[in-house]
């Protein structure tokens, strides 16, 4: 069923947002020695901890969740169960995460230092609690070096020194990103040059840079639990653009950083409208220089990738906005939010009319250059699981025929076209899109005009 380019070979899938993590207790034999009796406490404080998160979940599905998987869910800690369930869902390869359990939180690493890493944990503490996960999930990675890439965790709030130790140790160890808090807090915000040094190492190692969702300003919430399921997905997002605008992007320009399991429906919308603001439109015009001199949108593609997780049909349909090479898929293991255990039907529901090459690169190959994973040492993985063009229903030659037009119009305002219209070239582009009354368009410095 597929094109020219044809072939209906398998897809190297690789989920750019799974999670893994031991039984809290079970975290000590990675703690060092001088930290048990601080654990000991911490575990003491566990039972009001995770009373507090049954209050707010629903019980009735928790129950069902637990008996229905309950032997997948042993992969969130077990290599070995973890490997049949990624076979069983498709999954070539994965980038782990902390905290397998998103029910009950009965896999939080040490100190509370999973998703919910803050700038505001104790120093000493939250690198001490990181590092304990962070040696596990080194060798639980090193169980199938080739299908996992481990996202290291590192309060980068706390004193420097500490802080670049343990991200080179990570590297060393086998870790191939490193996760910061999404939220510093009091502390210093994303945008101070005191971060400089951990950029440049990250850049050095080649290891991204990564918030994950999960932590919130949920001291104002209550108990309204659509204000947080709302602005969830807004608090990893926010460092990008302290970031941006602050030229981390520009000083450090191999830097790459990601935004992980708070979709991409947004993207769009910031990326037009950063665009306008740094070519001076209407709103920003009366203002001084931005203190960036490469465009916004030039900037995501080089430096940016969002993990969107179970990335939604209505995303995929604005990937020619977002960027495919900017769009990473996720199974999300094992979480219930997440695609497992039925990933490849979600695969065919979400991508069956889209192109082959562009899925390739969504589901797969972005991730792998992303993440650093080998895909020819993967494509034996990927024949044996058999997730192929054909599989997820596509049509390779009638999707390219029926996504042109809006491949050609891609981001509007840097091409000046707009859907159905014929698409124009060149400087022609440039000059209409900088002369639409209130639309802006992309400076001659701009390094593409198209994401696809």
């Amino acid at each position: 069923m597929t094109g020219p380019d044809g072939a209906d070979a398998p897809y190297v899938v690789i989920s750019a947002d799974s999670h893994a993590g031991l039984p809290t207790e079970l975290y000590r034999q990675y703690l060092e020695r001088k930290y048990w009796p601080a654990f000991d406490e911490f575990l003491g404080g566990r039972a009001r901890q995770l009373e507090e998160v049954r209050r707010i979940s629903d019980e009735q599905f928790a129950k069902k969740w637990f008996e229905e998987h309950a032997e997948g869910l042993e992969g969130g800690w077990d290599a070995q169960r973890r490997d049949k369930e990624m076979d069983a869902d498709g999954i070539s390869a994965e980038v782990v995460f902390p905290d397998a359990d998103a029910v009950e939180s009965r896999t939080c690493a040490p100190f509370g230092t999973g998703l919910g890493l803050s700038g505001d944990h104790d120093p000493e503490l939250g690198l001490a609690g990181a590092r304990a996960h962070n040696r596990w999930l080194a060798e639980m990675c090193a169980e199938a070096p080739d299908r996992r890439r481990g996202a290291a965790l590192v309060q980068i709030t706390a004193p420097g020194d500490d802080v670049l130790a343990e991200i080179r140790r990570a590297r060393e160890s086998g870790l191939a990103a490193v996760m910061i808090p999404a939220m510093w807090m009091h502390q210093e915000p994303y945008h101070s040059k005191a971060y400089d040094p951990v950029w440049a190492l990250c850049q050095e190692l080649e290891m991204p840079v990564v918030t994950h969702s999960g932590p919130a300003d949920k001291e104002s919430y209550d108990d309204h639990l659509g204000i947080y399921v709302t602005e969830v997905v807004w608090w990893p997002a926010r460092p990008l653009w302290f970031m941006l605008w602050s030229g981390v992007f520009e000083r450090f320009p191999g830097l790459r950083f990601g935004v992980t399991e708070a979709g991409c429906w947004w993207v769009p919308n910031l990326l037009w409208f950063w665009d306008r603001l740094f070519l001076g439109q209407k709103g920003a015009e009366k203002l001084a220089s931005l203190g960036i001199t490469t465009p916004p949108s030039e900037l995501f593609d080089r430096n940016c990738f969002i993990g969107a997780s179970n990335t939604k049909r209505r995303e995929v349909a604005m990937r020619y906005e977002i960027g495919i090479d900017n769009m990473l898929w996720g199974n999300d293991f094992p979480h219930p939010e997440g695609t497992w255990p039925t990933s490849r039907q979600w695969l065919a529901r979400t991508y069956h009319d889209v192109p082959v090459a562009e899925t390739r690169r969504m589901i797969g190959e972005a991730a792998a250059e992303v993440y650093g994973f080998d895909v020819a040492a993967l494509r034996p993985v990927a024949e044996r699981l058999g997730v192929t063009p054909g599989s997820l229903g596509q049509d390779d030659a009638r999707a390219r025929r029926a996504w042109a037009g809006h491949k050609q119009v891609g981001r509007h305002w840097l091409t000046g076209n707009d859907f159905p219209l014929a698409p124009l070239a060149g400087e022609e582009v440039l000059a209409e899109a900088q002369g639409c009354d209130g639309e802006g368009g992309a400076p001659s410095s701009s390094k593409k005009s198209s994401s696809a």
